[in-house]
């Protein structure tokens, strides 16, 4: 993957972030904040019923009722106007002011509403002029605690909403971060996969130049289980440990036929590991050093071994060759090694081990540590 491809994904990625910051919450979230409004402002005006008279006393209930529907219908407004209601505390003098005509606006409106439950309650009548009857009801104490109610419906509306957003910011910045790592991971893997298939078609282009047909052509029947595997994941992610040796093992044929009686191989994994998960293409890139490095400089027969075992939460894999010691490889900063670190840094941040380094005895070890995961 080149760098402009990698840079392309991710603004690509931070473009759909930001577009979905733009979109308003969930509609059941608005539909589920209405409901509950809705039900809160009928217990208010029960209670309120019930505290006049009773909540079969029609005057009462419809006190009750038109009390409590109008700061409803008021919280309702301010909920599904939540993707552009900030906290308060965020809000600009000239909002706030205009906040408070608002509020002094409803409050006078709402006051004369009651009044005018007058002019259609008989029992609530009185001899007066229309516009004394409307005011009747308007009053320091009740347009201060009107000011109040609309200062606390906004408020907490407000702060509710701005922790709803932050919420959904904090989880959309985490799947950022998951994408983000997944196209890393894709890249890492772009990289071995094209590498590994390069290598190969030049040893079968080898084979054919050499007049060896046959071996070109069982070389190229591993290697078509080896493109079949690969191709079936469609992004970086864990897999059984069977499906890596099978991709390690089809390898390893190739190169036999490649080295001939040179290539030796000696495969010992626990069958209780062999269902643990391990990052795909994990193996292939250790085991292509190992011959590339150790088997390939000798100039007698090698062997490659390699060795997988469950002991408690950790699964540990070892492969090693017993060629001429690779030193002089690139020691962790080429393709393999180096790539191999990354992945595995990404998958078990903090919670692996590689170690790789030659052998007293000669060749060169290479082994890993990581958490025991059974696949489901």
């Amino acid at each position: 993957m080149s760098l402009a491809t990698a840079v392309s994904t991710q603004i690509d990625i931070r473009s759909a972030h930001v577009e979905e910051q733009r979109r308003p919450p969930a509609p059941q979230i608005q539909i589920r904040g209405v409901l509950l409004i809705g039900s809160a402002s009928i217990m208010l005006a029960l209670a309120t019923a019930n505290e006049c008279h009773s909540i079969t006393h029609f005057p009462s209930l419809l006190y009750g009722l038109v009390l409590w529907a109008w700061w409803g219908l008021i919280a309702s407004a301010f909920w599904l106007a939540g993707p552009r209601l900030s906290s308060p505390l965020n809000r600009s003098r000239p909002s706030l002011a205009l906040h408070a005509v608002v509020a002094c606006a409803s409050a006078v409106a709402h006051l004369m509403l009651l009044g005018s439950l007058s002019f259609f309650i008989p029992e609530w009548q009185t001899h007066a002029p229309a516009m004394k009857v409307l005011i009747a009801s308007i009053s320091t104490n009740r347009f201060g605690f009107e000011i109040l109610i609309y200062g606390f419906i906004f408020g907490l509306i407000g702060i509710v909403q701005a922790q709803i957003r932050a919420q959904h910011d904090a989880l959309k910045s985490l799947e950022l971060q998951r994408q983000l790592v997944a196209a890393q991971l894709k890249a890492l893997q772009m990289q071995l996969e094209p590498h590994f298939l390069f290598n190969t078609l030049n040893a079968i282009t080898t084979l054919v130049e050499l007049g060896r047909q046959p071996q070109a052509a069982e070389m190229l029947g591993h290697l078509n289980v080896i493109l079949k595997r690969t191709l079936e994941r469609s992004a970086p992610e864990k897999v059984p440990l069977l499906q890596e040796l099978e991709i390690v093992e089809n390898y390893l044929a190739i190169e036999q036929v490649r080295f001939a009686d040179r290539l030796h191989v000696d495969i010992k994994v626990d069958p209780g590991a062999l269902h643990s998960l391990v990052p795909c293409f994990l193996l292939q890139p250790i085991v292509e050093n190992a011959i590339r490095h150790g088997i390939a400089n000798s100039e007698g027969a090698g062997t490659v071994e390699a060795s997988a075992r469950h002991e408690g939460d950790r699964l540990k894999i070892i492969v090693r060759d017993t060629g001429t010691s690779n030193g002089s490889a690139p020691s962790g900063n080429g393709i393999g090694l180096k790539n191999t670190r990354e992945r595995l840094a990404y998958f078990y941040p903090d919670r692996h081990m590689l170690r790789a380094g030659p052998l007293h005895s000669g060749g060169f070890e290479v082994a890993i540590d990581v958490p025991y995961e059974l696949a489901g």
